[in-house]
């Protein structure tokens, strides 16, 4: 059975860039699978996706021209069904045969085998493996349709009998299908198109048109060395990389690292070409944040810096052509963005008209929810929850830089460059803060507030920036949490798990001596009347959230399980608990105490109302319970002392001298005794005990 390599190309006009890698992806592989589903590719075969601007195409090695021959078992029906009491074929079994193109004569190769509680007939056959055509036309059609296309397009096809009559749905209009197996085309058909072995190059500097392709695997040299177009996306964003830091090193700077842009960049062009352009210096005096996002959205430059990441009066351009004379394109491309830092310079300066505290007031004309009032009274609201938290942490003097900071914190919103762009809301708070003359330490908490913005991001810098920040998202969680937003499985509008996280991130990495519940407890007043306390239900999302955090990062359920179930108001000391959880664990003694705690509580979770863990040594009759007490009473103090110190793991590892006595107890002490006295007695030494081994960590958990 021969195979040869497979060439699928749909031509196509110009792709949404920031789908385009995941477009060619998703269609060389869902092409993959539809041949592997049908036999059609051996267990040697490889995909390797294409995509340009203008194609989407996917090469797959050792697809076969016919798939092998397939045996079918088929379920007929039940015997008592298919067959009469005499074993004589019912109508119904004839007819079924029938459906599948035998008579009775197929009788004697029909299998009686189990099924469930009854038996059922089977029907053995051999049906013929697929074609290339139609294996391949199947799979097209289905990765057509499976394609994650963010918008599709309706328009008109050229072709066939009524040009303009027929419409055709797809991401973009299709104007080209090539199918090549080895040198042979595969007959298809696709969004109007007859498929063939023309595809055509680069817009303006091809040097053949058509791309007549002789095979499936040249298809890449062929529409570099005729088509000037570098067609695997992979391949493009490799050599985009290298001229970019070619032609950075030859003026001593460094391009601006960003992974989404080059990406974007790379799926706007066929033929890269990285040239370098230049703006008049008097532009630097504007933040470089600004120049550079403009440079960046609009223009999709790459601003270059030097070396200490300052932004210099360069930058890249990756063009889509190579003439000869560059001077034409890099001159269009500096009289177009000269406008934009115009632009961003009049904003700046504009801006720097009013004082940040002059634009509080318009705050209360910015809607913020239409349950939670306004962006000013929002302000109001940080304000408060910030001064409680600075209170607790460095006193009056820290509550009012935290208090100052928190009310221009949203100031920025109304300015002229965050109105063109919200991504640097924060950013110019701190610049305008500056220039207004206050202090670094409240300049910097203005543009922290946002902190941490997504997952890896830095932490505020200051002991200011971490109180508003904490203020801002505590708000935020307590705020909607008390009218009822809450986010669902696939929704969270509000990203209100991004900032638990970062309250998480903060209480833990900051080391801050703050206690969860108490922190809610506090940002409640500010709020009045307008919300529902959701203390409880916030305490378990932040928690829930940590959860998942740590299972992240590697610890495992048990032992995040374990440590959780105490709910560690104090989210610094979690890493040491769970250190000294795993440290446990690795004792021999760990998995007999785990169950004997597992066992415990079982037992003081059925008594009716509060067990006393008072033990009157009077009533210990039996010589285990008097071991346990003793040596109970001998450990616990160790253990304490440890766990007050935040020796958690010398305060774990000190409970397993307790395992021969705890075995000995439960071996040979009834606890529910038929004496009261004795019965009370016993469930106060377990309490004990229990209250003893649970300080760290809930070790019942660690049960298997």
């Amino acid at each position: 059975m021969s195979t040869a390599n497979l060439l699928v190309e749909l031509f196509v006009e110009e792709l949404p860039p920031k789908a385009l890698k995941k477009l060619g992806e998703a269609f060389a592989q869902l092409l993959a699978d539809g041949l592997k589903s049908q036999g059609l590719t051996t267990d040697h075969s490889a995909v390797t996706p294409f995509a340009s601007p203008r194609r989407l195409a996917a090469h797959i090695s050792a697809v076969r021209s016919v798939a092998p021959d397939q045996a079918v078992s088929q379920k007929l029906m039940p015997v008592a069904v298919g067959l009469s009491a005499d074993g004589q074929p019912t109508p119904a079994l004839l007819k079924k045969l029938g459906a599948l193109g035998v008579d009775a004569s197929a009788l004697p190769q029909l299998k009686r085998q189990p099924d469930g509680k009854a038996e059922a007939l089977f029907f053995d056959s051999i049906v013929a493996g697929v074609t290339l055509a139609v294996g391949l036309q199947k799979a097209l059609d289905d990765a057509i349709a499976k394609l994650p296309i963010p918008k599709l397009m309706s328009y008109q096809l050229e072709t066939g009998d009524q040009p303009g009559w027929h419409s055709v749905h797809f991401v973009r209009p299709v104007h080209g299908l090539v199918a090549l197996h080895g040198a042979d085309v595969v007959p298809l058909t696709a969004l109007g198109l007859q498929s063939g072995r023309n595809t055509r190059g680069h817009r303006f500097e091809a040097a053949i048109d058509p791309v007549v392709l002789q095979h499936a695997d040249r298809y890449a040299e062929q529409l570099v060395d005729q088509g000037a177009v570098i067609a695997e996306f992979a391949d493009r964003h490799g050599e985009i990389l290298r001229q970019l830091q070619h032609a950075a090193a030859l003026e001593g700077l460094a391009p601006i690292d960003d992974a989404a842009l080059l990406d974007e960049v790379t799926a706007l062009v066929e033929r890269p070409n990285v040239l370098l352009g230049r703006f008049e210096t008097s532009f630097l005096e504007v933040p470089q944040e600004c120049l550079i996002l403009t440079m960046k959205a609009n223009q999709k430059y790459f601003p270059l810096l030097d070396a200490a990441g300052k932004l210099t009066e360069r930058f890249l351009i990756v063009s889509n052509i190579r003439p000869a004379d560059a001077s034409a394109v890099i001159g269009g491309n500096e009289r177009v963005v000269r406008p934009r830092l115009a632009d961003a310079k009049f904003f700046f300066d504009q801006d720097r008209k009013k004082t940040l505290a002059s634009r509080v007031d318009g705050l209360s004309r910015v809607v913020y929810h239409n349950k939670l009032g306004s962006q000013g009274e929002r302000v109001v609201r940080v304000q408060a929850i910030a001064r409680a938290i600075a209170l607790q942490l460095g006193g009056e003097a820290l509550a009012a830089r935290a208090a100052q900071a928190a009310q221009l914190a949203k100031a920025d919103l109304l300015t002229d460059m965050v109105g063109e762009f919200p991504e640097l809301q924060g950013t110019m708070g701190r610049y305008y803060a500056l220039h207004d003359g206050l202090p670094e330490d409240i300049a910097f908490a203005i543009e922290d507030h946002y902190r941490p913005r997504f997952a890896g991001d830095e932490l505020p810098r200051n002991e200011v920036g971490v109180v508003v920040a904490l203020a801002d998202k505590l708000e935020t969680l307590v705020g909607l949490f008390g009218i009822g937003q809450l986010p669902t499985g696939d929704r969270d509008p509000f990203a209100l798990r991004r900032h638990a996280l970062g309250v998480i991130r903060m209480l833990t990495e900051k080391a801050l001596p703050l206690d969860v519940d108490v922190l809610l407890r506090a940002s409640l007043p500010a709020f009045g009347a307008l919300v529902t306390d959701p203390s409880v239900a916030l305490s378990e999302f932040i928690f829930d959230r940590l959860s998942g955090s740590l299972r992240e990062q590697g610890y495992s359920a048990q032992e995040v399980d374990a440590v959780m179930a105490l709910r560690p108001q104090r989210l610094s000391e979690v890493a040491q608990r769970l250190a000294a959880v795993r440290a446990f664990s690795a004792l021999p003694e760990a998995p007999a105490l785990a169950a004997a705690n597992k066992r415990v509580s079982n037992i003081l979770k059925k008594v009716e109302g509060a067990v006393d863990p008072h033990v009157d040594a009077a009533l210990l009759v039996e010589p285990a319970e008097v071991a346990l007490a003793q040596g109970l009473a001998a450990v616990q103090p160790q253990a304490d002392a440890a766990f007050e110190r935040g020796d958690h793991a010398g305060s774990l590892q000190a409970l397993a001298a307790l395992k021969a006595p705890v075995d000995a107890f439960f071996e040979s002490v009834m606890v529910n005794a038929d004496d009261a006295a004795l019965r009370a007695n016993r469930l106060g030494l377990l309490a004990r005990l229990h209250a003893s081994m649970n300080r760290v960590a809930d070790l019942s958990k660690l049960a298997t």
